[in-house]
């Protein structure tokens, strides 16, 4: 996983440098079967949303963790967050949720395309959000979990 995820954030770097993002990132390797182009362009998906609805002072944390009959792959923002009403429809196709209707260049398909190539990978995808109330001390953010499982009989997606 370690290469994909640099190979993602060297695809990203000018828009991480540009926005000043910190990123955290895993020192072990864990070893996956998937395809890595497909897998690349989710990591990409994911950080362009990261950057996009991002905090004044953006970190992006991939978090990697062997479980034994699966490995989960989390990629966790301290951004502004998704609002509970529109998590549960981030991933329908052409869907913007609040705030992505306050951000230039939200198509609704980025979410979308990210969870038909998990479903053909054979990958789980699961997101949590909090918005920051601003009354509240509460942190924001996002985080979108990939699950896979080992013994699951990978599929190649076809161009």
């Amino acid at each position: 996983l370690l290469d994909v995820i640099h190979d993602a954030v060297a695809d990203n770097k000018y828009l991480l440098m540009q926005n000043q993002v910190v990123l955290e990132l895993p020192r072990e390797e864990i070893y996956i079967c998937s395809d890595e182009k497909w897998l690349r362009f989710i990591l990409d998906q994911l950080i362009v949303n990261a950057v996009k609805y991002r905090s004044e002072k953006p970190m992006i944390r991939f978090l990697t963790e062997d479980m034994g009959e699966y490995v989960t792959l989390s990629v966790q923002d301290n951004g502004i967050g998704i609002e509970a009403a529109d998590l549960l429809r981030v991933f329908e196709k052409g869907f913007t949720g609040q705030n992505g209707r306050n951000v230039l260049h939200s198509t609704g398909l980025g979410l979308y395309l990210c969870r038909k190539l998990c479903d053909k990978l054979g990958i789980r995808i699961r997101i949590e959000s909090a918005v920051r109330e601003p009354s509240k001390e509460q942190r924001s953010g996002t985080k979108v979990t990939l699950t896979f499982y080992l013994n699951h009989l990978i599929h190649q997606v076809q161009d």
